[in-house]
């Protein structure tokens, strides 16, 4: 009896590939060593996404490299917003699922706000991303796939990324890692390693790996709250890593690195946003060298709580500051596209796209 057929293997992400391995595919494919830099000027440079517009490559490169690899791992399905404003991309992958990423313009900069995973485990109380609970982790060619559409829209190259999009990165850590280095590479997109920040609800063992990478990207860990127990109400992963192991972890990370970290804090009205709040957490960060973003909540339709008032954030601000606490009341941007921070999700082939009624 025949044997059954073998699969054909699965396609690769070009844009998940390091120089090296495309200089190895390009050369299997029977290629000079000097096509794989061409390519790769293709893919970042010039960022096109149709193997014909690689015009100075033989044609039976180009086919060999369109059999093998794929070139397009994320398109915009749909973005909301205005050019120059909060851009919301709603980006499809190849297997139909859906992730949502966020362009935020300034004067200097072109940060893009990317998604690590379909989905989120950890389920943080006032965060969108985990409500459908999760699906699967993004591989690092759809991660820098979606720095390319938001490079396309901008027709730039973005200056900052920062992955605090759908998911918790280090939970799929060694591809948002590669990620990491192939959207850093100098002749790519070269987005410079400290403008690069993994975000993290406070996965220790990722954190004390991430301190030996060498890496100069910045952390910034999600806190929101200065107690075991409030946090554990928010934030269920402070179950397994309580306050003590978590900020011990930090400190590592500062001792090791030379990098201060970056302490997200949600301003909650009437849960965490009290002046005796503000004084616990000032204790339980004295002498770590950190700094406090503090963020009014953004409305999340699962989570009934409301944003602090603007008089109670300052109060919590300026308590911090006296107590030598480097902190910022950051103005939340993209709320009215829900695509601030802890609103953005995951969605399938088989939701609506939104922009329908809005509650």
């Amino acid at each position: 009896m025949d044997s059954p057929a073998a699969k054909p293997p699965a396609p690769l992400l070009i844009h998940g590939l390091t120089r090296d391995e495309l200089a190895r595919v390009c050369r299997e494919a029977g290629a000079q060593p000097y096509r794989a830099r061409q390519v790769w000027d293709w893919l970042y440079r010039k960022r096109v996404s149709e193997w014909d517009a690689m015009t100075n490559l033989p044609p039976a490169l180009r086919a060999a490299l369109s059999g093998r690899c794929l070139l397009r791992p994320a398109e915009a399905l749909r973005v909301e917003g205005r050019p120059g404003h909060t851009r919301k991309i709603l980006a499809g992958l190849a297997d139909g699922e859906q992730v949502e990423e966020v362009l935020i313009p300034a004067a200097r900069r072109r940060t893009v706000c990317v998604s690590s995973q379909v989905g989120c485990r950890f389920r943080c109380a006032f965060c969108a991303s985990g409500q459908a609970g999760f699906r699967r982790n993004l591989e690092a060619g759809e991660m820098v796939g979606q720095a390319l559409l938001a490079a396309r829209l901008l027709e730039a190259a973005p200056t900052h990324v920062v992955f605090m999009g759908v998911g918790e990165p280090l939970d799929n850590y060694d591809a948002v890692l590669r990620a990491v280095r192939i959207l850093n590479d100098a002749d790519g997109l070269a987005v410079g390693a400290r403008r690069i920040t993994i975000s993290t609800c406070g996965l220790v063992p990722g954190i004390a790996r991430l301190a030996g990478e060498g890496l100069q990207v910045e952390l910034s860990v999600s806190l929101h709250a200065p107690t075991d127990a409030l946090r554990a109400e928010l934030m269920p992963v402070n179950r397994r890593y309580p306050l003590a192991v978590l900020l011990e972890a930090c400190r590592d990370y500062t001792a090791r690195t030379g990098r201060i970290v970056t302490f997200e804090y949600t301003l909650i009205r009437g849960c965490n946003d009290a002046r005796e709040h503000a004084r616990a957490l000032a204790a339980l960060l004295k002498g770590l060298a950190c700094r406090v973003n503090l963020i009014p909540l953004s409305p999340v339709a699962e989570f009934g709580y409301a944003a602090s008032d603007a008089a109670a954030a300052r109060l919590f601000t300026e308590t911090l500051s006296r107590a030598g606490i480097n902190a910022t009341l950051r103005i939340s941007r993209g709320a009215s596209l829900d695509a601030a921070c802890g609103q953005l999700r995951a969605r399938s082939r088989s939701q609506p796209l939104p922009g329908g009624p809005r509650r």
